[in-house]
């Protein structure tokens, strides 16, 4: 992804299952499935830290209510456009 991430993913080890369908679904790829178990003795998901778009699909394809937070991050405000000054005068009547 080229630019800053667009998003952030918080992830709840207590409600992940470690099923993966998260990880598998991510378009940019952010998520993996940690390499330490969890108290449940899963491999709980994991956000990688960077390249996250905020697009919320490994939210809506996960099984487990609340283990999977997505948080869209504002946009950064764009540089205002000058205005032209046309010097006040109006075309001629016809």
């Amino acid at each position: 992804m080229s630019g800053p991430a667009r998003g952030n993913v918080t992830i709840n080890i207590e409600e992940c299952k470690g099923c993966g369908l998260c990880v598998e679904s991510c378009p940019p790829k952010c998520l993996v499935l940690a390499p330490e178990l969890s108290h449940y003795g899963v491999h709980p998901a994991r956000y990688t830290g960077h390249d996250c778009t905020g697009c919320g699909i490994c939210f809506y394809c996960c099984p487990e209510p609340g283990a999977i937070t997505v948080y869209r991050l504002a946009a950064p405000p764009k540089a205002p456009v000058p205005q032209v000054q046309t010097g006040g005068e109006h075309a001629p009547a016809l």
